[in-house]
């Protein structure tokens, strides 16, 4: 399963199709909304992270840019920080992606980055700071 998260940029062209419901459908992808702003008279911008075999996301990622959607990359992946971490498993409960998870019966957090997506959840939860994101470029979204 290849995980990516991406910022969706969509013209006022564009902002009133189905292009996310064609996306899931005949890319065979899976979505998550990260955040989103949409202004239905002027442009809209989406984080998104998209799940799939990597030849789907590719296809979609294609097809998004085909129909006017300007798409960019956004994080490329969490680190941790092992000095700081003293194995509380915090961020365990919030991986959706199982990157982190408890090692039995030793009980040490062990994190997987190549199942990690980089949502950026175990960041907020993480109670001294071990998790960060690494950011390929930072996209400001209006509050």
């Amino acid at each position: 399963m290849h995980n990516r998260i991406f910022v969706l940029k969509f013209a006022k062209e564009n902002i009133d199709q189905p292009i996310i419901c064609k996306l899931v459908k005949e890319f065979d992808v899976e979505f998550n909304i990260i955040k989103a702003d949409i202004d239905i008279q002027q442009q809209g911008l989406m984080i998104l992270e998209l799940i799939g075999h990597k030849d789907n996301v590719k296809r979609g990622l294609n097809y998004l840019e085909s129909v006017g959607v300007e798409v960019e990359k956004v994080a490329s992946s969490i680190r941790r920080d092992d000095d700081k971490c003293f194995q509380c498993g915090a961020c365990t409960g919030i991986c959706s992606t199982g990157a982190l998870n408890i090692s039995r019966p030793d009980m040490a957090v062990l994190f997987d980055p190549e199942k990690c997506s980089a949502c950026g959840l175990c960041v907020a939860v993480c109670p001294v700071r071990a998790m960060a994101v690494c950011l390929e470029q930072r996209v400001e979204l209006p509050a």
